[in-house]
């Protein structure tokens, strides 16, 4: 028997009065009882609460399918030992979602009393401390016995869980043992990451047969095509033709979505299947900017203009975001949009299609995060008469084939639930469209582009957003920068705003200052809003302290983003400071950057002193 370290009073005591003997427990446990206690997860939670339904079990098993198969034959072999031990072995994805269990059968009864099943979610979040999901959470090997859970549903229960790696490092699951508390062994754990290190062994392997496999098939096109690359599902570049090899020996071991900044373009993309209709990669065509189809079409067009639907201002920084728009508009690449909230990543999106080949075609927009996951399927792909209550008599098309011929704008992808993820996925690879309800696939012709206030690479690494997805949406990558990072384009702004809604708004020179001080954190959108507030003040109140209260920050105790007028006794060094750097703005005509520049110090930091004198 092994025994636990907590005791059932240490459990009480901090439950009860959030009280606790640092050593009782375990550093890794208590960490994990904080979190629990921090998303009120319910102590006394007799069972699991969040289960799959069939299809959902399903689809989740199907994109967890490469780790289930490499784990099998391992849990075949082990099948014997968990009978006679009283144990049972669980496959979890990256979620938190039980994907398979075997073992004793008497034990496995007694575990689907706690709903400890198939389908069940075990995180920390839905049932507290516990192998499976303090392991997704810490990224670590971990064990839990009796007590050491939170929640009560598994205080008889003693459970080893391993995370297992994908060949790139990244989590695909959790392989857990699990039995009760009187016959844990103290071994299981090392048994444990045992095997995952064999499952991870076997992923490698049937990694390096795909990629062999799908360069085999490809060794003809490469021959034909020396402008070809060939890359896996996840964008990473295995080989390449000829032309492309004497181009730049550095593309192998890089992702697809790095080679615009060789200057390469993707002018065509065949998904590569094997014998079971799995896509082991892609055959890729890139050719030089210069040379591809869609950039000589629209040099040669006579109404060739940049339009950009906002205001361009004159900062370095947007005026590096205006050339990329300008650069990426004229191809076919999908464009990732990144930036805070109030950026303007739509005004962005819009200007991509309005100076791209497709810009007579419809332009349109989806808010993911604005959508449930029900509401978004048919939003996005439509639903066929009487698909379900309360649909259309006649049903409708969806975003996508509203969007043939043109763009279809995805802003805050980051939000799309998992269930989402492979259907978007499998639309964007076919470029063909299933309603809901419906079993034809409807052919459509769309670009993509989608923007997040997220990063997306995180959510990748956390198991909460597809990888495959990820590359496939993160072709050409467009920050938007932060107002506070163009704060020269404040006057322009302005300008722009009053003249689009008609009004006068008599700002002072020491007004402007304030609005060229303030650090912006709600970006274009809370300038504007700024403005709306200032139209309706009357005049005789359009002052400055005026104009301070409305720039308050949501904390009305934080002040820290608005200049202070009050005199303060500057030290020599300070005094000196402060002269040198109104000599650099007078210089450069205010020109925060070329000031920066002209001081030598991070543009940043500039910002910071100009804040601090009140400039």
């Amino acid at each position: 028997m092994l025994a636990s370290t907590c005791y059932l009073s240490t459990w009480k005591r901090f439950v009860q009065e959030g009280v606790l003997d640092p050593a009782r427990l375990n550093k890794r446990i208590q960490e994990s009882w904080h979190r629990c206690k921090d998303v009120e997860v319910d102590p006394y939670l007799t069972k699991g609460r969040h289960i799959l339904s069939e299809k959902e079990l399903l689809l989740r098993k199907n994109q967890s399918s490469s780790f289930l198969e490499a784990a099998e034959p391992h849990m075949k072999r082990m099948k014997e030992a968990f009978q006679e031990l009283g144990m049972m072995a669980l496959l979890i994805d990256s979620e938190g979602y039980v994907l398979s269990l075997n073992g004793n059968r008497k034990i496995i009864a007694e575990a689907s009393k706690i709903n400890f099943i198939e389908g069940v979610k075990w995180t920390e979040d839905e049932v507290g401390t516990n192998a499976i999901g303090t392991a997704l959470q810490t990224k670590e090997a971990v064990l839990v016995s009796g007590t050491e859970h939170y929640s009560i549903a598994s205080h008889q229960w003693s459970c080893s869980a391993v995370p297992v790696h994908d060949p790139e490092g990244s989590i695909l699951g959790v392989l857990d043992v699990s039995c009760p508390v009187q016959t844990a062994h103290p071994y299981m754990l090392g048994v444990v990451a045992s095997v995952s290190q064999a499952i991870e062994q076997e992923l490698r392997i049937q990694s390096s047969y795909r990629e062999m496999e799908l360069i085999r098939q490809c060794m003809d096109l490469l021959e034909m095509n020396p402008h070809l690359v060939v890359c896996s599902p996840n964008g990473k570049i295995l080989a390449m033709g000829q032309a492309l090899r004497r181009r730049s020996a550095n593309l192998a071991g890089l992702n697809i979505a790095e080679t615009v900044h060789y200057g390469l373009v993707n002018e065509k993309q065949m998904a590569i299947h094997n014998e079971e209709k799995r896509i082991l990669g892609y055959c890729v065509s890139l050719v030089p900017e210069q040379y591809s189809s869609a950039w000589q079409g629209a040099k040669t067009a006579a109404d060739l203009t940049f339009v950009f639907p906002g205001e361009t201002g004159r900062s370095t920084s947007f005026q590096q975001t205006i050339e990329e728009i300008r650069r990426v508009a004229l191809s076919s690449l999908s464009v990732y949009i990144s930036g805070e909230t109030g950026t303007g990543k739509e005004l962005v999106a819009r200007a991509i299609h309005d100076n791209s080949p497709r810009k007579n075609g419809p332009f349109i927009g989806v808010n993911c995060g604005a959508l449930s996951a029900e509401l978004l399927e048919s939003e996005l792909f439509g639903y066929e008469p009487g698909a379900f209550t309360g649909a259309k008599k006649q049903g409708t098309v969806g975003k996508f084939r509203q969007a043939d011929g043109g763009t279809i704008f995805l802003d805050e992808i980051g939000e799309i639930p998992p269930a989402m993820q492979v259907a978007l996925l499998r639309v964007l690879q076919e470029k063909k469209v299933t309603p809901v309800g419906g079993t034809k696939e409807i052919p459509a012709d769309f670009r993509v582009i989608c923007a997040t206030h997220q990063d997306l690479g995180q959510l990748v690494q956390k198991g909460l957003f597809r990888k495959d997805l990820f590359y496939r949406l993160h072709v050409y990558p467009l920050a938007v920068p932060a107002l506070r990072d163009r704060k020269e384009d404040i006057p322009d702004l302005i300008r722009y705003y009053c003249e689009k809604q008609g009004l006068v708004l008599n700002l002072t020179d020491h007004m402007m200052d304030t609005l060229m001080a303030y650090d912006w954190p709600g970006n274009i959108r809370e300038l504007f809003n700024v403005m709306e507030r200032l139209q309706v003040l009357p005049e005789i109140e359009m002052n400055t302290g005026q104009l301070k209260r409305l720039l308050r920050p949501l904390d009305p105790q934080d002040n820290t983003c608005i200049p202070s007028n009050e005199s303060t006794a500057l030290t020599f060094r300070d005094q000196v400071e402060r002269n040198v750097i109104m000599d650099a703005l007078k210089k450069t005509k205010g020109n925060v950057t070329l000031a920066a520049k002209l001081c030598e110090i991070p543009r940043s930091t500039f910002y910071k002193k100009i804040h601090k004198y009140g400039l």
